[in-house]
C-alpha cells in the first residue's frame, strides 16, 4: 500500500466510521448488515482516497455508497429468496447496540426507506440540505419534503400517548 496516497484516510476513518455506521444502520435498520456495508464502503472509500479526501462530504459519499450495496445486495437476494412477512423495509433485528434510543429508532425504521435515508445524512451525520441532496442524487427539494415527512412523522410517533388525544 502506497502510504502517501492514503495519507490522511486513518484520521478519516477514525473521525468518522461511528456517525457513518450509526447512519448506515438507521438507514437499513440490521446493526450487523450495517457494520458489513459501512465496512466495505470504507474499503472502497481507501481505495479511491486520492479523489474521495476531495469530494466536498466525503462521510456522505460512504453513507452513499453503503446504501448502495444494500439496495444492489438486495435486489440479487431477493431473487433468490423471499422474506417471510415482508421485504427489505421490515425490521428483523432487535438494535441494542445502537446509540439511538430504542422509542426513536422503533419510529424511525417506521418511516419509508427515503425518508430515513434523508434522517440518517441530515441529523446523525449533520448534512446541510444540499450535501444531503447530491450524496442520494436527488434534488434537495426533494430532501426538503422528505425530511419534513419524516420529522412530521417521528415527531407523531414519539409524542406522548396523552398529547395525541388533546385536539
Amino acid at each position: 500500500m502506497n502510504h502517501q496516497k492514503n495519507e490522511g484516510f486513518a484520521e478519516f476513518y477514525a473521525a468518522a466510521r461511528d456517525g457513518c455506521l450509526q447512519a448506515v444502520r438507521a438507514a437499513v435498520g440490521d446493526p450487523v448488515q450495517a457494520e458489513e456495508l459501512t465496512a466495505e464502503a470504507f474499503a472502497r472509500a481507501l481505495v479511491h482516497w486520492r479523489k474521495i479526501q476531495h469530494h466536498p462530504a466525503p462521510r456522505a459519499w460512504v453513507v452513499r455508497v453503503a446504501l448502495n450495496t444494500h439496495v444492489s445486495w438486495w435486489r440479487k437476494r431477493r431473487r433468490e429468496v423471499q422474506w417471510p412477512g415482508g421485504g427489505p423495509e421490515q425490521d428483523r433485528v432487535a438494535s441494542a447496540e445502537s446509540e439511538l434510543d430504542g422509542p426513536a429508532l422503533t419510529a424511525l425504521r417506521t418511516l419509508p426507506r427515503r425518508q430515513r435515508e434523508v434522517v440518517a445524512l441530515r441529523v446523525i451525520l449533520d448534512l446541510d440540505t444540499y450535501a444531503t441532496a447530491e450524496a442520494l442524487g436527488i434534488s434537495p427539494s426533494t430532501v426538503a419534503v422528505h425530511y419534513s415527512r419524516a420529522t412530521a412523522a417521528l415527531r407523531t410517533a414519539l409524542a406522548d400517548p396523552e398529547e395525541r388525544m388533546t385536539p
